[in-house]
């Protein structure tokens, strides 16, 4: 997990200084329609909507695209889009397993754009739950190391339910179980340590080591993936260590 956490770290802040920028603007506005309307417009009655505001103003998403986004998740304008949440699932190159995850208003659409991304770039298609069984559904919250230690923030969230506490070079990685998410966030909170993100996302249980070049190959599928538009995560069992990252880095 540790692996590509730092890999998608690595990821993220080089796509907020890229082109790809607006479509990560898109992403966390959809976000923010679906979480309104599955939970109500209300930040603070709805954890899920909470998050998906705080991750768009962390990625510097304008305040009134935010506010429209909610307001039509929420129904308050009459111009609310159904999305719907589709799984799928790939082999990726060197035999990484692949969790694609949509949002999206055409299935037809989201399928044949993940079926040309995935078998343009090294994977195949595969049937539901060839892969999922690897994965397991996760709470991750994120904390920026600065003058943090391990121990710190590892006796603020041990009693709330964390499972561990993985060190990234700059950030710190809470895993738990989903359900204690938002005890978890509190406890951070209340020992005075904000955190970056909360949210639930998929652990692999068996991980797969690549070189340079396996690496290489994993990022453009997922790149290709990450390109489209109804495309919201993509989770991958790779294991890319610090030497091969440091690699990636240095070019």
């Amino acid at each position: 997990m540790s692996g590509h956490s730092k890999w998608a770290t690595t990821k993220h802040q080089k796509a907020a200084k890229d082109q790809k920028r607006a479509k990560m603007f898109a992403k966390y506005i959809k976000n923010i329609e679906v979480a309104a309307r599955i939970g109500g417009g209300d930040p603070a009655g709805n954890p899920g909507l909470y998050e998906a505001i705080r991750k768009a103003k962390s990625n510097s998403v304008p305040n009134d695209n935010i506010e429209r986004a909610r307001r039509r998740g929420a129904g308050e304008d009459g111009t609310a889009v159904d999305y719907m949440t589709i799984m799928y699932e790939c082999y990726g190159p060197n035999g990484v397993a692949v969790l694609i995850e949509c949002l999206t208003d055409n299935r037809n659409r989201a399928a044949g754009e993940v079926r040309v991304a995935v078998t343009r770039n090294g994977g195949n298609m595969a049937d539901p739950g060839s892969v999922s069984f690897m994965f397991s559904r996760k709470g991750m919250v994120t904390v920026q190391k600065g003058e943090l230690s391990e121990d710190d923030v590892l006796m603020a969230v041990l009693d709330a339910g964390a499972e561990e506490v993985n060190d990234l070079g700059d950030t710190f990685e809470v895993i738990c179980e989903p359900s204690d998410l938002i005890p978890v966030r509190t406890a951070l909170l209340d020992a005075g340590i904000e955190y970056d993100s909360a949210e639930s996302t998929f652990a692999p249980s068996v991980s797969v080591p690549v070189d340079i070049d396996g690496a290489k190959k994993v990022m453009r599928l997922v790149d290709a993936l990450e390109d489209s538009d109804d495309v919201q995560n993509v989770y991958t069992n790779v294991d890319i260590s610090d030497d091969v990252l440091a690699e990636l880095e240095a070019e």
